[in-house]
C-alpha cells in the first residue's frame, strides 16, 4: 500500500533528528522568512526562539487568524504557522485565505488529530500538521515538509503556465497533482526515497525527456520507469 502524501503530522526518528534528506542545516534556512499567528503568547514566544534559534527570519507574529492573513499579505513569508483556534478568523479560514494566493506554505498548529480535521487542514491548503503540545525535534521536520511541499506546488504550477490552454485548467491541475502524489508514495515505498527526493527525481526526469511531470508519474505508478539501483 503506497503511502498517503497530504497534509501529515511529521513524526521525529529514533535520533530525535529530522529526515536526512531536508534543509536540516542553519545555513540551508537562512533566507526563509516566517509569520507565526497563535493567540497563546507561550506558544508563539517558544516558536519565535525555536525558529530564531534555527536561522529563521520571524516577521510577524499574531493571536488572531485575521490579522495573520493580512501580516502574510504584507510580508510575504515563505512559512505561516496557524493554530487552528484563534480569535477573528480560525486557523482553517485563514490557511484557505492565504492559500488561494499561493503566497506561503501553511503549517498548522493543533491540540487534536481527528481524521476529519486533518481533511479540512488539507483542503484549506495547509501542506502539514502538528499536534500540540510539540517538542523542538517535531517542529522543524514539519516546517521542512511544508516548505518542500510549498515548493512543489509552485513547480507545478510553473509548469501548468507552460502548457496549453486546453491543458490548463483547474481539473488538469488536479489530475496531475494526483499523479504525482501517487508517484511520490510508490518512489517511497519501493525504493526508500525520502519524499523530497522522490519529488526531485520526477521533476528531473521531466526536464531531461522534455515530458510534464505527469506523464513521468504515470511511467513509476505503471511501473516504467524507476530509479536507477544504486
Amino acid at each position: 500500500m503506497q503511502r498517503p502524501v497530504g497534509p501529515e503530522r511529521v513524526e521525529q526518528s529514533r535520533t530525535g533528528r529530522a529526515a536526512p534528506d531536508g534543509p536540516s542545516s542553519k545555513e540551508s534556512v537562512l533566507a526563509k522568512t516566517v509569520v507565526i499567528a497563535e493567540d497563546e503568547a507561550i506558544v508563539r514566544l517558544d516558536l519565535r526562539e525555536i525558529l530564531e534559534e534555527e536561522g529563521y527570519e520571524v516577521v510577524g507574529e499574531t493571536g488572531r487568524g485575521d490579522e495573520a492573513v493580512e501580516l502574510v499579505r504584507v510580508h510575504r513569508p515563505d512559512l505561516v504557522i496557524l493554530d487552528v483556534k484563534m480569535p477573528g478568523m480560525d486557523g482553517l479560514a485563514a490557511a484557505q485565505a492565504i492559500n488561494s494566493q499561493s503566497r506561503s506554505a501553511v503549517l498548522i498548529l493543533t491540540a487534536f488529530s481527528q481524521r476529519d480535521l486533518i481533511e479540512q487542514a488539507r483542503d484549506a491548503g495547509a501542506l502539514a500538521y502538528l499536534v500540540k503540545p510539540f517538542q523542538k525535534e517535531e517542529l522543524l521536520p514539519a516546517i521542512e515538509v511544508a516548505l518542500a511541499r510549498f515548493e512543489e506546488m509552485q513547480a507545478l504550477a510553473a509548469e501548468n503556465a507552460t502548457l496549453s490552454d486546453d491543458k490548463r485548467g483547474l481539473e488538469d491541475q488536479l489530475e496531475t497533482r494526483r499523479w504525482v502524489d501517487r508517484a511520490k508514495g510508490r518512489l517511497m515505498d519501493d525504493h526508500s526515497l525520502s519524499e523530497a527526493k522522490a519529488f526531485a527525481f520526477i521533476q528531473q526526469s521531466a526536464m531531461n525527456r522534455r515530458v510534464t511531470m505527469r506523464e513521468i508519474a504515470r511511467e513509476i505508478v505503471e511501473g516504467q520507469l524507476a530509479p536507477d539501483a544504486g
